[in-house]
């Protein structure tokens, strides 16, 4: 038998990138050879094998025949005759289908290293319309080697659109489409995950909300680029440039949802955009399954943005209201991710790319005084039940004008 190492690892090898996970195959073999080796086997659908001492994933060489809808619809066929060719022929892009054997030598039956050359991502071969998946992959690799300057080639966006408009993507589960979402937020150009979706149709699909910003307009003494798809994009570059957090980044995706639906006699303006845009995400996360704390961040950064962009100027009262809508009296931890998304919504902007946010480290420090501040003192003074939280509460407002104050007095000095 004859193993390769396949894949991921030797794209990224040849991109000069650190290799993080190593698969391989193995040609001409039985799955009783591996077994009595002392490999594990794993999977289902197709014999999957864990190394003895790397636990690396070793497959058998297979070829798969398309027998019904979604990524699942597959029939695998694995024995000793399956070349290496064939199997690397069901891959989906040519940079994920050069081989290396033992010796260093590159098996690149499908010009794979030509298209790393030209910085394209190409479908393998006309097979790649047989698994919907795919559209979603493809965009995920392209969010990932965007800053490497590439972009997906003319004809494989071709077949993805044709993908989309055969029905197949209905088929995905909202599990698989979360998982390649998640992982695409987490790339260096999350942004163009859905700029690809939205070329070949996919994003009207699977996330009606996004692809309904586009076209949108806005006020331009507001947001210059005009356009809320636009905004949206710019915002989730700015995410991706403040934060790997992922969290952080869906939350802007979803933060203005709710000019979606903005009644069309009143735009430009979004007037009461944000609560519109909170059933909105909870939709969203409820049909894709997504976990709770992404879900909870997106649906304060979606209902407060707005109110943080201009903290400074609410009365103590609804600032108290925001800090406790953000629950960092149980959680101040989760306060840096809201700022982070706002800061990424404000920059967001034509001309604003660089602009200075005060907003954050006035809330951040105002939070860092408020929640110092415990009912301990207001227990050993007799207080019980409700009059507690009152008491609580009337001293945080007291802290929250003072601190309010001597934010002013100093910008006062500092004008002077």
């Amino acid at each position: 038998m004859d193993i390769y190492l396949v894949g991921g690892a030797v794209r990224d090898k040849l991109l000069g990138l650190t290799v993080k996970d190593r698969d391989w195959v193995v040609v001409g073999a039985q799955p009783q050879a591996l077994e009595q080796l002392g490999y594990r086997t794993v999977g289902s659908d197709f014999p999957v094998f864990l190394h003895p001492d790397t636990g690396e994933e070793y497959a058998l060489a297979r070829t798969e025949r398309k027998n019904g809808h979604g990524y699942g619809g597959f029939v695998f066929h694995t024995d000793t005759s399956v070349t290496l060719e064939q199997d690397l022929s069901r891959r989906d892009l040519t940079i994920n289908a050069i081989a290396e054997d033992s010796n260093g030598q590159l098996i690149d039956p499908y010009n794979g290293q030509q298209d790393i050359a030209n910085r394209k991502l190409r479908h393998v071969s006309a097979s790649f319309v047989e698994d919907p998946l795919r559209v979603l992959r493809v965009a995920r690799f392209a969010a990932r080697f965007n800053p490497l300057g590439f972009s997906v080639a003319d004809e494989t966006l071709a077949l993805m659109t044709a993908i989309t408009d055969s029905g197949e993507l209905e088929y995905l589960t909202p599990e698989r489409v979360w998982s390649e979402t998640l992982k695409a937020l987490s790339e260096g150009s999350p942004r163009t995950y859905i700029e690809v979706l939205r070329e070949c149709g996919a994003l009207k699909v699977l996330f009606p909300e996004l692809e309904q910003l586009f076209g949108v307009p806005q006020r331009a003494d507001f947001h210059p680029e005009v356009d809320t798809g636009i905004h949206l994009l710019m915002a989730m570059d700015q995410a991706a440039h403040l934060s790997n957090d992922p969290r952080v980044r869906f939350a802007v995706m979803m933060h203005d949802l709710g000019k979606g639906i903005t009644p069309e006699p009143i735009l430009p303006r979004h007037l009461g955009h944000e609560e519109a845009g909170v059933p909105l995400v909870e939709a969203f996360c409820r049909r894709l399954r997504v976990p709770n704390r992404f879900r909870k961040l997106a649906v304060a950064v979606t209902r407060y943005h707005l109110l943080c962009h201009k903290i400074d100027t609410l009365r103590p009262v609804t600032v108290l209201k925001v800090l406790k809508g953000l629950d960092v009296f149980r959680q101040p931890e989760a306060l840096p991710c809201f700022l982070l998304a706002c800061t990424a919504d404000a920059r967001g902007r034509t001309g604003f790319e660089t602009a200075d946010y005060p907003s954050a480290e006035w809330l951040q420090n105002l939070a860092d005084k408020v929640t110092a501040i415990t009912s301990e003192p207001f227990i050993r003074a007799g207080l019980k039940g409700a009059a507690i939280g009152e008491a609580l509460d009337k001293k945080r407002l007291e802290c929250i004008s003072n601190y309010k104050r001597d934010s002013k007095l100093k910008e006062d000095n500092d004008d002077a």
